[in-house]
């Protein structure tokens, strides 16, 4: 009797002990949920908010979103035909390049496609973020803001003073330059000042569907970026 493709075994090697075990339950769920799911989504992601993940997860199930190191979840899909877990899944394992993570749903495609394309979450934008316009501030008070944290304005680099009781910025203030990286006390002013510059994005690179195979969704995407918290890998 031929021998089942889900029950094909792969040696992980070049790992310790410690993380063989985590890595082997890795593969096992990513197979498990292959046979569970009739679709297979692969996204890249741009300023991840893991919070506002969580909140994503919620809103998915019962479909399941897993965060993993993509040469681990490449071996629970198949790295080639002899491998593979299902026909044509080491082609989506291709798309396992740079910062990626999966959906497995029963979802139908469009309402999956259609979200992706419409979801976007406005946040603050982080020390280490890259900045697309100049944000300057002109002389003049700052109304906004109580007197008591004045002091911390100045710790932060503003030129700041109290006037009547009021902050008050003494001269024209630069905040950041197009095209530089946040400092961590240029990310808090624009906090402060509730300037939200960062984009949390989920972005299509392909899918696989049981009966329909394979198919690339858009061109590949390189992120540097901020990565999911360990503990967020899978759920």
């Amino acid at each position: 009797m031929p021998k089942s493709k889900r029950d094909k075994k792969i040696s992980l090697t070049k790992t310790d002990k410690k993380g063989l075990a985590l890595k082997q339950k890795i593969v096992e769920d990513v197979r498990n949920c292959v046979e569970k799911y009739k679709s297979i989504y692969v996204f890249t992601y741009k300023n991840m908010r893991n919070e506002k993940m969580q909140d994503i997860r919620q809103e998915w199930k019962p479909s399941r979103f897993f965060f993993g190191k993509n040469k681990v979840i490449s071996i629970g899909l198949g790295r080639t035909p002899e491998e593979e877990t299902q026909d044509d899944l080491h082609k989506l394992t291709k798309c396992l390049q740079g910062q990626c993570a999966l959906l497995f749903t029963d979802s139908k495609h469009s309402e999956v496609t259609e979200w992706f394309e419409s979801f976007t979450y406005e946040d603050y934008a982080r020390s280490g973020f890259k900045v697309d316009s100049t944000i300057k501030l002109d002389a003049g008070p700052l109304k906004q803001f109580s007197h008591a944290i004045e002091p911390y304005l100045r710790q932060l680099g503003m030129p700041t003073k109290l006037e009547k009781g009021v902050v008050t910025l003494i001269k024209d203030y630069e905040i950041c330059k197009k095209g530089s990286i946040l400092t961590p006390e240029q990310a808090k002013i624009l906090e402060l000042l509730e300037f939200r510059l960062a984009t949390f994005q989920l972005i299509l690179k392909g899918c696989w569907r049981k009966g329909k195979g394979f198919e690339k969704l858009s061109k590949e995407v390189e992120v540097e970026d901020e990565e999911m918290d360990e503990e967020d890998e899978n759920d």
